[in-house]
């Protein structure tokens, strides 16, 4: 070995050796970052750092949008991007194949094999193999000591290969349509993780069902939440003559702005006055702005595009009702607990939502809001009616649900616990001198990175 090679050795020896911080370094895998309608991963990542938990983060993709939360700024400067094939992604996969031939292959095979059948799947186990294997060359370089994904599908396959390449053990969090969708490969994920978390009891008795009743002590509820302290309830809340009604969702089916659409075309035909506040963008925007069109709600519905968190809680603060009237669809997609009811709820808003999936479980039906059937727009409105002659009632429900959020669905004390999960890993971590080290010459040749 060269003495130049010789220094990267030890460089690179010393960079995966380094001591963890004491709350351990663990990686977070998402589909895209900064996605506007997946800041619950963000704030998620904030609040674990709070605690002392060194986070890295390292997205599949990067998200291009136009409207970015302020916060996602510092993350995304320090996020590890890569391209979907470079020279350091051919580096790594080099690496990985001359230092353990059987281990990568096998992995690859184990991937390929799982993912065939389906062709999201596949496609995107194609996608992502190349960037994974980066990432876990870049993973045992930073002292990794955890791998966390979000979402079951194509965020979970990154982190099976990254834990079969170096041993990082991982889990990964079951949210809606990534669970509900394909479960392709659920069971080998499951298996291979430390564990797995998920949002509701409704996804865990569907998880168990499809991994095994062996599997029930390994998946963990763990709720998402939101932070009392940035949706609050204010003081003049409901006071205006008029109506408020807000929903904030992406304009996708599964969210089922038809149904509130129809809503509030009956309750104009019974001759009542509100507004109602559509905040978000989608695919299905112009069908949404049709149906305003055709039914001549033009002067009762408001546009407002999507809005940063800031804006969003000055409405939800402003407005009389929220309501999310979320439907399964026809490809199997469900919601699993929506984050934005949680926002609605700790600003002291009652909310009229979905008897659908885990929302029952955020929404108790009578106390903190109104639960109607799926594509039922009479009950919706029969809902909004009953919500708008009651004022005490909207204060009542308002109430139970701030006190719901604060001691069930608080972001700080639900990160708090997923932090005790990683902890608890990186103890059980059975990682020995033996785990594939990057840097280390294979067979008495050298193999050094140039960057």
């Amino acid at each position: 070995m060269t003495p130049v090679s010789a220094r990267m050795h030890t460089l690179d020896r010393n960079r995966a050796e380094r001591p963890a911080p004491p709350n351990g370094r663990i990686a977070y895998i998402m589909s895209r970052f900064p996605k506007i309608t997946e800041t619950f991963i963000l704030y998620e990542i904030l609040a674990l750092e709070a605690q002392g938990v060194a986070v890295e983060v390292f997205p599949l993709l990067r998200e291009r949008q136009r409207l970015t939360h302020p916060e996602a700024a510092a993350v995304v400067e320090r996020a590890h991007y890569q391209r979907f094939l470079s020279w350091k992604i051919l580096f790594a996969h080099l690496w990985f194949l001359l230092r353990t031939p059987r281990l990568y292959l096998a992995t690859l095979f184990e991937v390929l094999r799982g993912t065939l059948g389906s062709v999201n799947f596949f496609i995107g186990a194609i996608g992502i193999l190349p960037k994974s294997v980066r990432f876990a060359y870049e993973m045992r370089k930073l002292g990794v000591t955890h791998v966390h994904a979000h979402f079951a599908n194509h965020p979970a396959v990154a982190a099976l290969i990254i834990h079969r390449l170096t041993g990082i053990p991982y889990s990964f969090t079951a949210h809606g349509s990534d669970l509900h969708v394909d479960r392709r490969m659920l069971e080998r994920k499951v298996t291979a993780a430390a564990f797995a978390i998920t949002i509701s009891e409704y996804n865990k008795e569907l998880m168990v069902r499809e991994c095994g009743v062996a599997s029930r002590e390994k998946i963990h509820v763990v709720h998402c939440g939101v932070d009392p302290s940035v949706f609050v309830p204010r003081s003049n809340a409901g006071t205006s003559a008029r109506l408020r009604i807000l929903c904030v969702a992406s304009f996708e089916e599964v969210k089922g702005h038809r149904y509130l659409l129809d809503a509030c075309r009956i309750l104009r035909e019974r001759g009542h006055d509100f507004r109602c506040d559509f905040v978000g963008d989608g695919p299905r925007q112009r069908e949404v702005e049709a149906q305003i069109q055709r039914d001549g709600l033009h002067e009762s519905v408001i546009m407002h595009g999507p809005l940063l968190r800031s804006e969003v809680s000055t409405l939800m603060a402003e407005c009389d009702i929220f309501c999310l009237p979320s439907v399964p669809t026809r490809q199997g997609k469900r919601e699993g607990i929506p984050v934005v009811l949680m926002e609605a709820m700790a600003s002291g808003v009652p909310v009229v939502s979905s008897r659908l999936s885990g929302i029952p479980e955020l929404v108790e039906d009578g106390t903190c809001g109104i639960l109607v059937e799926p594509r039922d727009s009479v009950g919706l409105a029969n809902a909004l009616e009953r919500l708008e002659r009651d004022a005490q009632l909207r204060r009542r429900m308002g109430q139970a649900g701030r006190a719901r959020i604060e001691s069930q669905f608080n972001l700080a004390v639900n990160a708090q616990r997923l932090a005790q999960l990683f902890a608890t890993s990186q103890r059980g971590n059975g990682m020995t001198s033996s785990t594939p080290q990057p840097g280390v010459a294979n067979h008495g040749g050298e193999l050094v990175e140039d960057a």
